[in-house]
């Protein structure tokens, strides 16, 4: 019954079908149809610019009191602003360049990216060359700039998965020849992340190439094996791990220990509470004044939903929404221009953007256990914004090219 209704689902998304019956869609269309055809999704971009907008304004109100009281900052309250603002203009100008690149350069590139990824992953764990902060060991310093490589494996990811599954489509209703190779790539990856350890970048990464594969054709029943093999791992993991037992029962009930392993989680709920409806105002948190910890990255909806309450929390909601339903109309669309490989990439980044924000929202809420995992597009953070736009304009890349062509235009 679970193969039967996962493979329901990815049929209404259509790539499925396209690829394991060989249709020829009909893109053919009148001369007037294609001149109507805009050069850009309107939707796509000023969704993904108000976030970055949002997260810009954010930023600065939830880290004002942690740069007066660090030493490094010398005291200025618009350290955290300036360096952030730094990071989303390099990552436009990056995004812009990204944008210039056709896809087919993508996908011939696919496997050394992912390679090149796995590579700075070994290297962060390295003594002397990976750099550690707060017992994680997830960086490489480049001086003016420490680089999560784990932020540019999931674009990685989502690139590989793809242009496997276009590769060796033939065979994904086999699991030695098909499904085996890719898993042996994954649990590599997995076992570099978790020995970093960043259990939520593992968490983000399985969800992106599991989601390719079955997108692709991948067979519903070793598809529902590998769900119930995962939630196993996933199980014990957390079982033979005392801190993620501790995150574990601190979720369960933070105010049974609102000073140990509930601290994060009990405060994210103050600041959910004080916010109500509308908010205490814009500069208004008491929970970003040092009591929440990583308000600017991994708490930073918890300070939204203080000062601008249910409202703006929910505007965020909606953003995010918005953002991954039109990365998957993009992907359908390139499904009905008989772009497999596109199809696939435009789906993995709306997996990639829509998993990580739930598990972050998820975690500010106290739904699910506290992870290290920021919100996209908005929280502190250089690499994960560069990621991001990287991954945005290659989106916009995939919806241009798919617009030339329904112009009759070569891309």
């Amino acid at each position: 019954m679970f193969s039967r209704a996962m493979q329901r689902m990815s049929d209404l998304i259509g790539l499925r079908d396209w690829l394991e019956a060989g249709r020829k869609p009909a893109v053919a269309r009148s001369a007037a149809a294609r001149k109507s055809v805009s050069e850009y999704d309107a939707g796509l971009l000023w969704s993904a610019l108000l976030l970055l907008t949002i997260g810009l304004i954010m930023v600065y109100s939830s880290s004002i009191a942690m740069s007066e009281v660090q030493r490094f900052t010398g005291y200025r309250a618009n350290y955290f602003l300036l360096r952030h603002i730094a990071f989303v203009a390099l990552s436009l100008v990056v995004g812009m360049s990204v944008f210039q690149v056709p896809m087919r350069v993508w996908q011939q590139a696919a496997p050394w990216l992912f390679i090149g990824g796995v590579l700075a992953l070994v290297l962060v764990l390295i003594p002397f060359v990976g750099r550690e902060v707060n017992g994680a060991r997830r960086w490489l310093s480049l001086g003016f700039f420490n680089l999560q490589p784990s932020e540019f494996v999931k674009l990685a990811a989502v690139l590989y998965a793809a242009d496997y599954t276009v590769r060796k489509q033939a065979l994904m209703h086999s699991f030695k020849r098909g499904l085996m190779p890719m898993l042996a790539v994954m649990l590599l990856v997995g076992w570099l992340l978790l020995h970093e350890p960043d259990f939520g970048a593992f968490v983000v990464i399985i969800s992106i190439a599991m989601a390719v594969l079955f997108l692709g054709g991948m067979n519903g029943k070793w598809f529902a094996g590998l769900i119930v093999m995962l939630g196993l791992g996933f199980a014990a993991l957390v079982l033979t791990s005392p801190y993620r037992m501790q995150r574990i029962f601190g979720f369960m009930d933070p105010w049974a220990d609102p000073f140990g392993k509930g601290y994060q989680l009990s405060h994210a709920l103050i600041a959910f509470g004080r916010g109500e409806f509308f908010g205490v105002g814009l500069g208004g948190s008491i929970e970003k004044l040092m009591y929440l910890p990583e308000a600017h990255t991994d708490f930073l909806l918890a300070v939204i939903a203080e000062e601008l309450g249910l409202v703006g929390v929910t505007l965020v909601v909606l953003l995010f929404t918005w953002l991954v339903l039109r990365a998957f109309a993009v992907g359908r669309q390139a499904v009905n221009l008989e772009r497999p490989f596109s199809a696939l990439v435009a789906q993995g980044v709306a997996v990639w953007i829509g998993v990580q924000s739930l598990i972050n929202m998820g975690v500010n809420m106290g739904i699910l256990p506290t992870k290290g995992l920021t919100l996209p597009l908005m929280s502190f953070g250089g690499s994960g914004i560069l990621a991001n736009c990287i991954a945005l304009a290659i989106l916009l890349r995939i919806d241009w090219e798919n617009r030339q062509m329904m112009r009759g235009q070569p891309v």
